[in-house]
């Protein structure tokens, strides 16, 4: 079999991703046997990766490939494929902090930007599971985890300012997926953009209303520059429910590729956003009947996920003893001191509370009038019903932007969220909810 020698990157076929794995004994040990024999399974399920399951006679792994383009778009949405340089670094730099709740970092092929990881299996996308109303007790728990370990230790709260600035220097050079997330989360939305789509005609109002909603924008743009300028923690920066698979016992985040220091209010908004969005795509869902349990478990994953963090991310605070730029422990030594740092601890985490309120509002509106429609609410056939239920999720959303003082804490959030869901497709009347 002919090695693969260093050259110019090309979009590997299943035979060459053999050869790949082949040349590097660790993975070839792993994987065992004849690698003429070994299996290699196309499982790409996002929209700017191939990935690959590969058997062999010993085990299996993951492999993923950074594509130059838009898997829906093709040569007319072109991508750097150095994003697959960063998702590395950010593996390679939180796996120690998180542990198994990421999947095990197994090689980085810097010619080809291929990735190989631990094979997830039985495991399924967490969007996949709630579409069909599957039951994943552990999953907002280790999400929650998740964050609250990376974002702490990536903090100031944790580390000295060199540590900092040196994740600063790095991954603020992964600009292209930035300006992804400025384009499509937080400006393209409230404007006309031909990358934009909708339930049309249902949702036509809807559409219309958040491009001529001034304050709407406003708000948006406050927290467009606080994305830009907040550098709290290194973030995951994509983490939504198709980021993070699952079995009912295990829980791993991937797709790291967006990682940025940003703040971890990011994180967390798009997680519970995206949660709020399967709530409501339930409403005209007939695997799931409206009247089922099920919702009321989602929504109380979102309690869980909100309260698991707090908790966590303050107990990793307080039991950090190392020297940090921010709350210097020689500074609060003493008993009253420890009082105070209590007192700075919980306003603090409010404040990410709420941050991630408003981030999850802007990602729940980019996902059903921007670009990259979820599948939670495709799986609706009726356009009506599913325009109604992404009602509903919109109506929500432009109170947490604009009202957000109604909403002082995850019970109010969760108890809010049945009052949206029969506003209506009229985006005025719905301001009644």
């Amino acid at each position: 079999m002919n090695d693969l020698k260093p050259s110019e990157y090309r979009v590997l076929r299943g035979d060459e991703i053999v050869q790949l794995l082949a040349r590097e004994p660790s993975l070839h040990e792993l994987l065992g046997g004849d690698c003429s024999t070994w299996r290699v399974r196309d499982v790409a399920d996002g929209n700017i990766n191939a990935v690959y399951l590969v058997d062999g006679a010993a085990g299996g792994v993951c492999v993923k490939q950074a594509l130059p383009w838009l898997r829906v778009a093709g040569d007319s949405w072109p991508l750097p494929i150095e994003r697959a340089v960063f998702e590395d670094a950010y593996m390679r730099r939180i796996e120690p902090i998180v542990g198994a709740l990421a999947p095990r970092w197994l090689h980085f092929d810097p010619v080809m930007h291929v990735i190989v990881m631990e094979r997830l299996e039985p495991h399924v996308i967490l969007r996949q599971g709630l579409i069909k109303g599957r039951v994943f007790p552990d999953a907002a728990r280790a999400v929650a985890d998740y964050v609250a370990a990376a974002c702490f230790h990536t903090s100031d709260l944790a580390n000295g300012f060199e540590r900092k600035y040196e994740d600063l220097a790095l991954f603020s050079r992964n600009v292209a997926l930035q300006r992804i997330t400025l384009d499509l989360v937080f400006t393209e939305p409230y404007i006309e953009a031909a990358r934009n789509h909708w339930v049309e005609p249902w949702l036509d109002g809807w559409a219309a209303s958040l491009r001529n909603d001034l304050a709407l924008k406003t708000v948006v743009a406050r927290h467009r520059l606080h994305y830009l300028t907040h550098a709290q923690a290194l973030i995951h920066g994509d983490l939504h429910s198709g980021s993070v698979m699952v079995t009912e016992r295990d829980t791993r985040v991937i797709d790291g590729e967006f990682a940025a220091l940003g703040p971890i209010g990011f994180d967390l908004g798009a997680f519970i956003g995206n949660l709020l969005l399967a709530w409501y795509s339930k409403a005209g869902d007939a695997v799931v009947p409206s009247g089922s349990t099920y919702r009321q478990w989602i929504l109380d994953q979102a309690v869980v996920f909100w309260q698991r963090f707090d908790q966590q991310f303050r107990s990793h605070w307080s039991g950090h003893v190392a020297s940090n730029d921010a709350y210097p422990p020689s500074h609060f030594a003493s008993a009253a001191g420890q009082a105070r740092l209590a007192l700075i601890q919980r306003d603090y985490v409010a404040r990410i509370f709420d941050d991630m309120l408003a981030y999850a509002a802007i990602k729940m509106i980019r996902r059903i009038v921007g670009f990259a429609q979820v599948a939670d609410f495709l799986a609706i056939e009726d356009l009506r019903k599913r325009a109604l239920a992404q009602a509903g999720a919109l109506a929500l959303a432009r109170d947490l932007l604009l009202h957000p003082h109604r909403f002082p804490g995850i019970a109010a959030l969760v108890d809010a969220a049945p009052r949206y869901e029969c506003v209506g497709l009229d985006p005025d009347l719905s301001r009644r909810a």
